[in-house]
């Protein structure tokens, strides 16, 4: 946990007070929303556990997003449907979510740490030098670890939703990324309207 916090420390030092973290879920499979999540956290009193969503069981990680969210000092949640996803590229729909996150944690923080290698665009309101990009961020930082935890589980919970109404594709197993059954459903059934098209191009050989 300690080598998790040495990034907010090193803000704290230098008079950052309230340091949040963004992560997103879901920039690559071929079906449902991309997720994001925003997140100001305690770091003197960090949760224990708390590390990339993906390295973490299902049923610690629900317990873990459940903590987060009634310990979080304040956290948000941005989402953005295959449709945008189609008309704007997923770089620019992750953009767009994690955007969303910061407005719907209806607080504006000192500092922001951002999973990967882009920061959030201007209209975000948040000047460029209070904002700093990690490549793997989710395994360096306790912040955007907790981020990734809430992305992933929310969007978790949406694939389970879209699996009541699309049965027959499998998304509470596969979460709609391109596993070998889920492809072949896709080639066999064709596209859901929950799927991204842009996505299935090689796949389908459609161009709509």
């Amino acid at each position: 946990m300690d080598d998790r916090l040495k990034l907010e420390r090193e803000l704290t030092k230098e008079g950052f007070r309230r340091i949040a973290g963004i992560d997103e879920a879901g920039r690559g499979p071929l079906a449902g929303p991309v997720v994001a999540a925003c997140v100001m956290m305690d770091i003197q009193n960090p949760i224990p556990g708390v590390r990339d969503s993906k390295k973490i069981a299902s049923a610690k990680r629900a317990a873990l997003a459940q903590r987060i969210r009634e310990e979080a000092i304040a956290w948000g949640i941005g989402i953005v449907s295959p449709e945008i996803i189609d008309r704007i590229n997923i770089r620019q729909a992750t953009l767009l979510a994690m955007t969303r996150a910061l407005e719907e944690m209806g607080e504006k923080p000192d500092y922001i740490l951002i999973d990967g290698v882009d920061v959030l665009p201007a209209d975000a309101g948040i000047p460029r030098d209070r904002m700093g990009s990690i490549v793997g961020g989710d395994d360096i930082s306790y912040l955007v670890a907790a981020a990734s935890i809430l992305a992933k589980e929310t969007r978790d919970g949406i694939m389970r939703e879209l699996d009541a109404a699309y049965p027959q594709y499998g998304f509470a197993k596969h979460k709609g990324y391109g596993t070998a059954a889920h492809r072949e459903a896709i080639l066999r059934l064709g596209p859901s309207p929950v799927h991204r098209v842009s996505f299935l191009r090689k796949l389908t050989g459609r161009h709509g």
